[in-house]
């Protein structure tokens, strides 16, 4: 494979853990408050 190709997906795939990342620690700081705000949350996500 191209070297400049192999550059792009490592980005793409740094840039989507990196999301992943901020997405879990959203979930968890969620998890840390009242079930009611958790649930809230995840609803939100859902319905988006």
């Amino acid at each position: 494979m191209h070297p400049e190709i192999e550059f792009e997906l490592m980005k793409n795939h740094a840039s989507e853990l990196r999301r992943a990342a901020a997405e879990h620690r959203r979930v968890r700081e969620a998890q840390r408050g009242n079930k009611s705000e958790r649930r809230s949350v995840f609803g939100k996500r859902r319905s988006a």
